[in-house]
């Protein structure tokens, strides 16, 4: 994501005043506790959401952290690499959605 855009992103979801991480590419062996305990070394996780699809039984590859505090979710984010299950992760930004 370029940096203009992920400040973009920054502003919006920090007026929403939710710190929540959008996680995408999450490997299909890992479920919300491998993403709730990885992220766990950023800050307190206050929800961790992955969705199912409901036909398949797996998970749609995509998740949603919610850290306590704007500093959690910066920690976070300014790691590179996060890896779950043997897989990087890609495209962790806050998101700008409040979910």
């Amino acid at each position: 994501m370029a940096a203009s855009a992920a400040k973009g992103a920054v502003a919006l979801r920090t007026s929403i005043g939710r710190p929540v991480a959008f996680v995408r590419k999450i490997p299909w062996t890992a479920a919300s506790s491998e993403l709730r305990e990885h992220f766990a070394q950023f800050g307190h996780i206050r929800k961790c959401t992955v969705p199912f699809d409901k036909e398949t039984g797996f998970h749609k590859g995509m998740g949603w952290v919610q850290f306590s505090s704007e500093e959690e979710l910066q920690n976070a984010i300014q790691q590179e690499n996060h890896i779950i299950d043997g897989v990087k992760c890609f495209e962790l930004y806050p998101n700008s959605r409040g979910q």
